[in-house]
């Protein structure tokens, strides 16, 4: 299933605004019911931090934004959508009716996903009429950044829902992981209040501060579980004997007292006051905007790294970044050198990327053109899939000649133009651009495809050549680039 067409949000809050980001920065138009005077800001405030995440996160190029449209009612808001996802408060009585309400209006065919965070499926179905088109989509915030979404079927729902709602979410770019079986708060949010509840008491103790707890979360195991999780990381723990020996050596421990996840201090005032003040001062002057752009660009940071590692195919999050970009590359609206060079990669320039006078660093321009000539591959069938198989095209020569700036912050593109190839070769010249068209660089390059396993210069498989065949005649009609050949030094 793709993404949908047309999608309602019901609920504007801090979820249910990043779900309207979500969808329509995948390309999804997307009505939006919330009765609350400031709904509409909330979401144009979200949306606006979202998009400039994204421009931090892809490099591959996006839809057009979908449209977003404010209805005045739940029934005018879900009318024509596909995909329907209700956000409303934490409230049984109020989501049942708004679930009700929702299900009267909708299309037959179109698919209810609610946000909750703990509430039961089946509890949530009664007074539906079409109960199995509704399942439990539990994401985390901020939704348009976090790939998770957890899916919980209750006991009305139909299922060939849960595999309509897992190849959705998968086309929105997110992990959905189904929940075997209905049990409140789920899996996510009940290893959370685990760590929640004894963090609690560590404060209510004077153990330890708030931000000193974050402190030992943020620059501990937090780094480890944001790419590798928790029994992996154990696993790792336990050396060469693995698992086994790991829940041999540290097991034993469950059993001492050293916790108190039974239990939960009163939220009294002044454990209350204290954990608020402490929240106050370790906040400082910064604003919720301000913490949830920090937030971001770390997170997108994160993510990035992780999508660079393993040769480039990436690895957690970032191997699913890596094919979300594969995807929206394949279907990108434009005709492949029909009339100009394929546009390939696109981006924003990070902080990382700046050096000592203050522009985009040398080595930055190098890996644009390195991941340009990557999706080139992708397009022709030259893959992680085909890679994996034991063949490649090596870059074996590349000159780059640097011609603006491009600072911290500026939008870029880059495009490719096929100037030969052959059975094993192909001469390349890359164009790398900012949004208002200013030409910032150019990068010639030759690649040469090897068997790996030989170890040597072979053909490339019949099928890569047929596209790069029909890639390259799309190019010949083209204007010989000016520098094309051009040694380095030689005057232009």
């Amino acid at each position: 299933m793709s993404a949908p067409r047309k999608a309602a949000c019901v609920g504007g809050g801090v979820i249910g605004a990043g779900w309207v980001a979500r969808l329509a920065l995948a390309g999804v138009d997307v009505a939006i019911f919330d009765p609350g005077p400031e709904a509409e800001r909330i979401v144009n405030e979200v949306m606006s931090n979202a998009e400039r995440a994204y421009a931090r996160l892809h490099s591959a190029p996006l839809p057009p934004r979908g449209q977003l449209s404010f209805a005045p009612t739940i029934e005018a808001a879900v009318a024509e959508a596909d995909f329907i996802q209700e956000s409303v408060p934490e409230r049984l009585d109020l989501k049942r009716s708004v679930l009700a309400a929702i299900d009267a209006a909708a299309r037959p065919d179109a698919l209810i996903g609610s946000s909750t965070s703990g509430l039961l499926p089946s509890d949530l179905q009664e007074g539906m009429a079409h109960p199995e088109r509704l399942v439990v989509a539990h994401p985390f915030n901020p939704v348009y950044l976090l790939p998770l979404v957890e899916i919980v079927a209750g006991r009305a729902t139909a299922a060939g829902t849960v595999g309509r709602a897992r190849d959705l979410y998968s086309a929105l770019g997110m992990k959905p992981v189904v929940i075997r079986r209905e049990i409140e708060a789920f899996v996510g949010d009940r290893l959370l209040e685990a760590l929640w509840r004894e963090a609690l008491w560590l404060v209510n103790d004077e153990v330890a501060t708030v931000e000193e707890i974050d402190d030992i979360i943020r620059y501990s195991f937090g780094l480890r579980w944001a790419q590798m999780g928790l029994f992996q990381t154990y696993r790792i723990a336990g050396g060469e004997s693995g698992m086994r020996h790991f829940l041999a050596q540290f097991g034993p421990a469950l059993k001492w007292h050293w916790t108190k996840l039974m239990d939960v201090p009163d939220l009294d005032e002044k454990l209350v006051d204290r954990i608020a003040r402490q929240s106050d001062e370790q906040t400082g002057n910064l604003s919720i905007r301000e913490l949830e752009r920090i937030r971001d660009d770390n997170l997108v940071a994160t993510i990035r790294a992780l999508a660079a590692r393993r040769g480039g195919s990436g690895w957690g999050a970032g191997a699913l970044l890596r094919a979300q970009e594969d995807r929206l590359r394949a279907s990108a609206r434009q005709e492949d050198g029909v009339g100009e060079p394929i546009r390939l990669v696109e981006g924003e320039v990070p902080e990382a990327w700046i050096d000592y006078n203050g522009h985009m660093t040398e080595h930055r321009y190098l890996q644009v053109f390195g991941e340009t000539t990557d999706a080139l591959l992708a397009r022709i069938g030259a893959d992680a899939d085909y890679v994996a198989g034991g063949r490649s095209y090596y870059t074996v020569e590349t000159h780059i000649m640097h011609l603006d700036e491009a600072k911290r912050g500026d939008r870029f593109f880059s495009t490719t133009q096929i100037l030969a190839s052959d059975e094993k070769r192909i001469r390349v010249f890359h164009r790398l651009f900012a949004e208002d068209g200013t030409a910032l660089a150019t990068a010639e390059q030759t690649l040469l495809h090897v068997d790996m396993k030989a170890g040597r210069a072979a053909p490339a498989d019949p099928a890569v050549l047929t596209k790069l065949a029909g890639l390259a005649a799309r190019h010949r009609g083209l204007d010989w680039p000016e520098t094309a050949g051009r040694a380095v030094g030689e005057p232009r």
